[in-house]
């Protein structure tokens, strides 16, 4: 394949994109580190929704994601000199491991912060793979506090800053994706659908496509709890978000990287309306804002956002299914297809739809949260603060009278420990199917027990839970 290079002008506003001919030097330079990752068909999404699914499978990298792409690629590029002054990267696990795999390849000291809360797994997996080449400090508990301390260490130490998302070279190695993707399709597909945390993912699949083929959908997908690119893209420049859920830690950025700001807001975006953090019109006339019912238009970059619930129901079926570990990031992809009216979006059966699984570096001492926040998602699971009369009896008969024959206890609880004689119970119910909420409430108001559901967007659900 030839790749043209396409220019793209650098100023003292706009940071400089990557080119077609910068991914395709980037393949070079990353054979041997990286795999051809694996295009595979998906017999179970294609069924539902009816159209070819195919799963990109970034998770069979030697660092079980994508991430080793651009932090090879930008690590190959570094001088004698850079090289002998070390490294410093920070990371929320994923981007980690790929600087520590270069650390310890090409013999270079590293330096890489992570946040506190990063799952243990990738913590061992990134020394692992550094070895003695690497030292693993942990600080903060979000990507954005570990990025600072790692500044400040390369203000004081000199050392090459090897950034997950926001440099040119980064992106550069990760549109080496959609380079394969075509080579092994055959053709630009009709729709990629790419998980979005800092945005140097998106911006380098986003290059070489546009590039290929004007007319290629894409479909960027955020975290709920993190939606830094849709923000930017209503308020016209990057933003930092006041807080973040952590929970799908390889996408939970507070502000989005300037780099695939101006790629996506070039590129003429349409952002979808979820009513949360980041809703209202857009300040760039460039962006349009559209409900979730709009069809996806040829030649459209749509950047939408996922519930955190909805990610974990995904994992388990694609555990459950396909036999593939998916961490929450690299389960954001295929979790937008419930999203999007394929069929109204002129994408009719034999389309070919592809699936970036963008990481399977998932801790399991997580499972009992992922299924957790699904059961709560499908509404399977409710908590409720419930109020008993002070006599014998009274827990019977909220078993007997209150609960379906289908519905279960699985957490009990009274808020004050030391006097049981006053205050409420912590009441967890698991039902036997959504259906049943409505009759649940019912058979609570008509007993005579005082009985308040929790909101799971309430500060009290996530403090009792």
């Amino acid at each position: 394949m030839t790749d043209a290079p396409t220019q793209q002008p650098a100023s003292a506003d706009q940071p400089a994109l990557p080119t077609v001919a910068d991914i395709g030097a980037a393949a070079g330079r990353i054979e041997g580190a990286a795999i051809v990752s694996p295009l595979e068909y998906c017999p179970r999404l294609s069924n539902r929704y009816g159209v070819d699914v195919y799963l990109k499978r970034e998770d069979l990298q030697p660092v079980r994601s994508y991430k080793i792409r651009g932090a090879y690629n930008v690590m190959a590029q570094l001088s004698a000199a850079e090289r002998a002054c070390g490294v410093v990267a920070a990371s929320a696990g994923n981007h980690a491991q790929g600087v520590a795999f270069a650390c310890k390849t090409m013999g270079v000291r590293g330096r890489i912060y992570v946040p506190t809360t990063t799952p243990k797994q990738k913590c061992d997996r990134i020394l692992w793979h550094g070895g003695d080449f690497v030292e693993l400090v942990k600080v903060g508990d979000t990507y954005d506090a570990a990025q600072a301390a790692a500044l400040d260490d390369v203000a004081k130490s000199g050392a090459a800053w090897i950034h997950p998302f926001d440099d040119p070279r980064t992106a550069a190695g990760q549109g080496t994706i959609a380079r394969e993707i075509v080579e092994q399709l055959g053709t630009v597909p009709d729709l990629t659908v790419v998980p979005v945390g800092g945005g140097g993912c998106l911006t380098g699949i986003l290059t070489y496509l546009r590039a290929t083929d004007p007319g290629a959908r894409i479909l960027g997908v955020e975290p709920a709890g993190a939606p830094s690119l849709a923000a930017a893209l209503r308020a016209g420049g990057p933003v930092t978000l006041d807080d973040i859920d952590s929970f799908v830690d390889g996408a939970a950025v507070r502000r989005i990287g300037a780099l695939a700001h101006v790629a996506v807001a070039d590129a003429g975006p349409t952002v979808v309306e979820h009513g949360g953090r980041s809703s209202g019109p857009s300040k760039d006339p460039r962006v349009r804002v559209v409900p979730p019912s709009a069809p996806l238009a040829d030649g459209e970059l749509r950047v939408t956002e996922v519930d955190e619930g909805a990610i974990c129901s995904t994992m388990l079926e694609l555990y459950q299914n396909e036999g593939l570990i998916a961490e929450p990031a690299g389960a954001l992809a295929a979790t937008a297809l419930d999203d999007v009216d394929l069929a109204g979006s002129g994408l009719r059966e034999g389309a070919s739809v592809v699936v970036l699984v963008s990481g399977g570096n998932n801790d399991v001492s997580r499972y009992g949260e992922i299924i957790e926040r699904s059961l709560v998602h499908r509404g399977i699971k409710h908590y409720f603060l419930v109020d008993f009369p002070q006599e014998p009896g009274a827990l019977r008969r909220f078993l007997d009278d209150v609960l379906g024959p289908e519905d279960d206890i699985t957490l009990f609880e009274y808020v004050k420990r030391n006097n049981r004689e006053t205050g409420a119970a912590l009441v967890g119910v698991e039902l036997g199917s959504p259906d049943g909420l409505g009759p649940l409430i019912e058979r609570m108001d008509e007993s005579r027990l005082r009985c308040q559901r929790l909101d799971p967007d309430s500060p009290e659900y996530r403090y009792l839970t």
